[in-house]
């Protein structure tokens, strides 16, 4: 009964005899006990020191009145067991570091994973797309996964990768830059991305290639390179920084593409794309690259549409195209 405030059951069964016989001496509780004296002196010194005997000479002992001795050795036990978890309150932050510590040195349950090589790219995105389920946001930019001469297939890959994700009802949103468009045929893929659901901005320098999936998830390059030193992020504190990094990068953007009025009020197919092409912030000779044509054949293009917009600098003619609903 008494073990909750520290007495053995040894302890007590000494206690309940003096309790019952007040008065015996050491040999003689001993032997109302069935046990030696020297088992029964620690045991009555304990008593003591918890306040439940008081020592009157040599081998002899009374009991404290129990009403008050039990109160008052609860209400020490309570005290020192505050004090100890008290104690135990302040290595929380130690053990806190530890963990964090021991997440992030772990894999693949810690916070951070780096990953080197292009398969482990590979299945790491391809997992990332089989997985979302709620949302997919990206900053978009060199280098990506497959050779240059692999153009087509990867924009068709591409498409084919993003119907899945909304067909899931995946909420797909993509911050782009210039450099995004370095290869052929990539803007016609970021239109038809467009109308097929994905939501895209445009800006004119992003930090680094990123993406996010339903906010639990991240993958981005640590430092220069196409492969190597890629971290994986699991929720965070960095992973939500990353979160609002990509919300200040959507407000700054504006849409890559708009809804188009009637066929009658656009120019051809041609100064679309120049408008295009203008609007994204690209140069003439990589204007040029997507016409087919050289840098000097893309320049007198540019002038042509621009004039006949009836505006005299690069900038109004995208202003303008855009006010026209055309971009």
């Amino acid at each position: 009964m008494l073990g909750a405030v520290g007495i053995t059951g040894f302890d007590e069964r000494a206690y309940r005899m003096l309790l019952r016989r007040p008065g015996l001496s050491t040999a003689e509780l001993a032997a109302a006990l069935g046990v030696g004296p020297a088992r029964v002196r620690p045991a009555l010194a304990r008593l003591a020191d918890a306040g439940l005997l008081r020592r009157i000479g040599p081998g002899r002992y009374e009991v404290v009145p129990p009403e008050a001795a039990i109160e008052w050795l609860v209400d020490r036990r309570r005290l020192e067991s505050e004090a100890r978890l008290t104690a135990i309150r302040t290595v929380v932050p130690d053990f806190a570091q530890l963990y964090r510590s021991g997440r992030m040195a772990a894999a693949p349950a810690g916070v951070v994973e780096v990953l080197a090589g292009e398969e482990a790219v590979k299945r790491v995105i391809t997992e990332s797309q089989r997985t979302a389920s709620v949302e997919l946001l990206g900053f978009d930019r060199p280098p990506y996964v497959g050779r240059p001469d692999d153009s087509h297939d990867t924009n068709e890959s591409e498409l084919e990768g993003t119907r899945r994700l909304l067909a899931r009802g995946v909420d797909i949103r993509v911050v782009y830059c210039p450099e995004s468009l370095d290869r052929p045929g990539r803007l016609e893929t970021l239109i038809r991305l467009a109308e097929e659901g994905e939501r895209s901005r445009f800006v004119a320098h992003l930090p680094f290639k990123l993406r996010i999936v339903d906010r639990k998830l991240g993958l981005f390059p640590l430092v220069d390179g196409i492969y190597d030193n890629i971290a994986l992020l699991h929720p965070s504190r960095l992973l939500d920084a990353l979160v609002e990094l990509f919300d200040v990068y959507w407000e700054r953007g504006r849409p890559l593409a708009g809804l188009p009025q009637a066929a009658k009020e656009r120019p051809d197919e041609d100064d679309v794309l120049v408008l295009r092409l203008l609007n994204a912030g690209l140069k003439d000779e990589a204007i040029g690259r997507h016409l087919g044509v050289s840098a000097r054949t893309a320049t007198r293009k540019i002038a042509a549409v621009v004039e006949r917009l009836g505006v005299t600098t690069r900038f109004q003619a995208g202003a303008e195209a855009a006010a026209r609903g055309w971009l």
